[in-house]
């Protein structure tokens, strides 16, 4: 069986089928990262679980489900390209 895809189809691979391989790549590391940081903090296994419960799951929730379908790495880049350039732009119009 033979699939003919459009020359202007953008095919991505993703992993399980609705997360790309760099935002997986991303969520694990930022998951290593905040299991680190609670080990560090706290000594009780329930407070362990509860923080980083509660500061990990935004986070694959919005990598998974996305803003309107783009990548956890676009809406962060996005978000940084804002930051560092706030300006406000006013234009007047010509006569």
């Amino acid at each position: 069986m033979k699939f003919i895809f459009p020359k202007n189809y953008n095919y991505n691979l993703k992993l399980f089928g609705f997360i790309s391989y760099s935002t997986a790549i991303i969520d694990v590391i930022l998951c290593v990262l905040i299991l680190g940081l609670v080990n560090l903090v706290f000594k009780s296994i329930n407070l362990k679980i509860y923080f980083f419960i509660g500061l990990y799951l935004p986070i694959v929730m919005f990598s998974v489900l996305g803003i309107n379908k783009e990548s956890f790495i676009s809406v962060l880049r996005y978000i940084v390209k804002y930051f560092k350039n706030r300006r406000v732009y006013l234009y007047r119009k010509g006569n």
